[in-house]
């Protein structure tokens, strides 16, 4: 369905305008030496802080479900780009919220296929973790555990800010890593934890069981010098024809909203800015797909009242044996797993409605 079609919804937005502002230049740290001829490039690169702005809103645009959309600050300078969502029932605005944490290099806009079933009943929030998005670009340590605790303590901050008591906290990829590790040390802040198609869980396989060829392993051990996404900045002009190309499916997956190119272009634009949750994660990650710290070693450090629920794509990358490593670890917890079929990474997106259906009754059942 065209985007014409569905862009009239009803809406409340309320946009706070920033304080203050870190630096948005998106030449900063893209390389652990800066080069002159990179800030060259950016002074051709497509893209500003408006630009982003201006798409995330074309996607919301074509989201029919009421919301809210500010800046919540947790501390002087750093903002978190918050949305909240307001469920369409009378009444049921003092349920427990469910509360969406995007994964690697995305944004609160790929959940717009999510937030329309999932606010029926509840608030439903989203924001753009620190480092990605709308939120601030203030750096972030470069070790991997103090890169994780400076996350986490975002995450906490902003529901501090809020006002939210307990969550249904839902993390897909990147995000699934980081709300496994907030509930750890939050516990009593989560009713129940949903990790969708997880990043960071499983352990580095041995080099040996690696069987790579040598141009790869030789064209990997480069582009670990810089960061993941730094050949879209380099790009120049190109860059969104390139994350297009690259990418291009993620419009796909979108087609009941709206046509076009409306998702690979706020992806380009929320990862041509300044790199700097990018470089974080970075910090914390081996070879891209896995984690520094496998959160699969502290399953058991989570409070067995806390109970989870996986969201696997039976055509995803991510090794869904970590679910049942998860289950066999956390003996005597809660812990179900969900395969969904035809569903690759992107569970969210790909089987929308079974993915919206599955969180929805984890919300009724915790009230």
């Amino acid at each position: 369905m065209a985007a014409s079609a569905i862009s009239e919804g009803p809406r409340e937005i309320d946009i706070q305008e920033p304080k203050s502002s870190p630096s948005n230049d998106p030449t900063v740290g893209d390389n652990n030496n800066s080069c002159s001829w990179i800030g060259s490039l950016a002074r051709w690169r497509p893209t500003s802080v408006n630009l982003l702005e201006k798409a995330e809103e074309k996607i919301l645009s074509c989201v029919k479900a009421k919301y809210e959309s500010n800046f919540v600050y947790i501390n002087e300078e750093d903002k978190l780009r918050t949305l909240k969502f307001n469920p369409s029932k009378s009444g049921a605005d003092d349920k427990t919220p469910i509360v969406l944490v995007h994964g690697f290099g995305s944004g609160v806009a790929l959940w717009s296929l999510n937030f329309e079933d999932l606010s029926r009943r509840r608030p439903v929030y989203a924001f753009d973790l620190l480092g990605f998005g709308r939120s601030s670009r203030s750096a972030i340590p470069q070790d991997a555990e103090q890169a994780e605790t400076e996350f986490v303590n975002s995450i906490e901050n902003w529901r501090s800010k809020v006002g939210i008591e307990k969550m249904v906290l839902v993390g897909h990829s990147f995000g699934g890593y980081l709300t496994y590790s907030y509930s750890i040390r939050h516990p009593e802040r989560v009713k129940h934890l949903v990790l969708a198609d997880p990043w960071g869980f499983p352990e580095k396989p041995p080099p040996e069981e690696l069987q790579f060829p040598l141009w790869v392993r030789a064209i990997g051990a480069v582009a670990m010098r810089f960061n993941p996404l730094s050949s879209i900045r380099a790009a120049g002009p190109l860059g969104p024809r390139l994350l297009k190309r690259v990418r291009g499916d993620l419009d796909k997956k979108f087609k009941t909203l709206f046509d076009g190119d409306l998702i690979s272009n706020y992806i380009y634009h929320c990862n041509a800015q300044q790199p700097s949750g990018e470089m974080a994660f970075k910090s914390m990650a081996h070879m891209i797909g896995w984690a520094v710290n496998p959160m699969i070693q502290r399953a058991e450090q989570l409070s067995s009242d806390v109970p989870v629920t996986m969201i696997y794509g039976d055509k995803s990358w991510m090794d869904s044996n970590s679910g049942n490593d998860l289950k066999f670890r956390r003996k005597g917890a809660y812990v179900k797993i969900h395969i969904l079929k035809g569903a690759g990474h992107h569970v969210y997106a790909d089987r929308t409605q079974t993915f919206n259906k599955i969180i929805s009754e984890i919300g009724d059942e915790v009230d």
